[in-house]
């Protein structure tokens, strides 16, 4: 994690968009004001469960953590479920994968939201939402939006109520509305500068109350203690490795060996079914790189411990194990 004091965080981290939604009385209003924006569209009332959680069936089954799900019942008494993803990470293997990951997201609030014996009408609408600062297809689009349709007749209305909206911050194509041009903006980079609209500075505000509470500080400061508590843990045993192995390179590998300590409670996590943000959460570090070595562990699931480690930090490809 870099080092970043709690102001410089933007809507688009993790832990800020985590903690703004999940706030008494604010979370609320700052998502519908966030979803009446995105969809241009009066959002009435919304119910808020942060970082909601789908475990998986088995013990060996994928589950997910939503970053942000609400609920809307609107006046014909159609229910909507929206799913709001802060994604930053651009690396080219997981762009790739964010259909798939999608597709899985609406699965698992699809399985949940149908009580048995109910008739499949009763299946609520579901809007996935990606906001991210790279841009998904390469379109330099600032909105995709993706639906199931008929191939052969491709004006069939096929309203199965699936929905994903891919949203770019620094997208221009497509002719996308000004106010959620400034929304995504201002979600990049949350400062007050980039508040230019009433909407926009009622956010602002609400941001800065919770950056403000001082439980959250705390919260953040535990966050970076205990990344820089495994980094040094890791330094020390490049050290030890170094001077017990007297190779050239052995704090490096040292550093490798501590991480691979890392890299093996992640993986027991992870075969469990345990979410990425559950992990980060129990480990006290931020979900992106938890997120990271996840990846890895599904390029190569027999790889050994410290082989990932040294994928995880960048190191050179070595036959060793631990």
């Amino acid at each position: 994690m870099t080092k970043r004091n709690i102001e410089e965080l933007s809507l688009l981290d993790d832990f800020l968009l985590g903690s703004v939604l999940s706030y008494p009385v604010i979370g609320p209003k700052v998502c519908k004001k966030m979803i009446s924006i995105i969809l241009q569209r009066e959002i009435k009332e919304l119910h808020i469960v942060p970082q909601k959680s789908y475990f998986g069936a088995d013990t060996d089954k994928h589950g997910i953590r939503l970053d942000v799900y609400a609920e809307e019942t609107q006046e014909n008494d159609m229910e909507m479920v929206y799913d709001i993803e802060a994604d930053k990470r651009g690396k080219e293997e997981l762009r790739v994968s964010l259909p798939k990951r999608t597709r899985f997201y609406h699965a698992k609030i699809d399985a949940d939201s149908l009580a048995s014996g109910e008739d499949y009408s009763k299946l609520k609408n579901v809007t996935v939402i990606f906001i991210s600062p790279y841009d998904p297809f390469q379109r330099n689009r600032m909105v995709y939006t993706i639906k199931n349709g008929c191939v052969e007749e491709p004006d069939l209305d096929y309203n199965d109520g699936m929905k994903t909206l891919f949203l770019y911050t620094k997208g221009t194509e497509g002719n996308p509305p000004e106010e959620l041009q400034r929304l995504l903006h201002y979600l990049e980079d949350s400062r007050e500068e980039n508040a230019k609209d009433a909407d926009l500075m009622s956010i602002h505000r609400m941001v800065q109350t919770v950056k403000q509470d001082k439980e959250v500080s705390l919260e953040y400061m535990k966050i970076l203690e205990r990344e820089r508590m495994i980094r040094e843990e890791g330094r020390e045993e490049g050290r030890e490795e170094g001077r017990e192995e007297g190779i050239k390179e052995g704090k490096r590998d040292g550093y490798a060996s501590g991480k691979a300590e890392l890299i093996r409670i992640i993986r027991k996590k992870k075969e469990k079914g345990i979410s990425s943000a559950e992990t980060a959460g129990f480990l006290e570090m931020e979900e992106e790189e938890i997120r990271e070595i996840f990846s890895l562990l599904d390029e190569d699931p027999d790889a050994a411990d410290l082989e990932i480690a040294r994928k995880a930090l960048g190191f050179p490809e070595s036959d060793k194990e631990v």
